[in-house]
């Protein structure tokens, strides 16, 4: 069983792991993405949307980071685990930091992310709206989702 070191704020030097986590995690999770979408929104990640965020990452015991989420008013904008580390508790983890340090008690996901769908709402999440296409405005439809004990 994997036993990570902590939780830790990332520098932008380690923004290139960060990315490899993140694409090899989309790659393992959202097969509906075409490649060319893939690139366009990696390069987003990297110029725009980790500096938009209160990043946190997990390392796992070789130091490498095995998981990362950023968060930003109230709201979990992304959580991303390398896909050997799944199911070993550093999503749970990660989304518990960003629930007490960031009451981060609202988030989106991609609806045909089923694996992603099913472990927000076993952690209490309920969808709560739904919207036909992603942020760029692609045919990718977005789950709202909020803490079910929230109003």
């Amino acid at each position: 069983m994997l036993q990570p070191q902590c939780i830790f704020m990332p520098k932008p030097g380690d923004y290139p792991q960060i990315i490899e986590v993140w694409e090899e995690s989309v790659r393992a999770t959202h097969d509906f993405l075409p490649d060319s979408y893939i690139e366009i929104l990696k390069h987003l990640l990297l110029t725009q949307y980790l500096d938009a965020v209160s990043l946190f990452c997990i390392r796992g015991p070789n130091q490498k980071i095995s998981g990362f989420a950023g968060a930003s008013l109230g709201k979990l904008e992304m959580l991303f685990l390398g896909p050997e580390y799944r199911g070993q508790g550093l999503g749970k983890l990660l989304l518990d930091y960003a629930l007490e340090h960031f009451d981060a008690r609202e988030l989106d996901v991609n609806e045909q992310n089923t694996q992603a769908v099913g472990f927000y709402l076993k952690q209490g999440f309920e969808v709560v709206g739904r919207t036909e296409e992603d942020g760029l405005g692609q045919p990718f439809p977005i789950l709202r989702m909020r803490l079910a004990d929230d109003e």
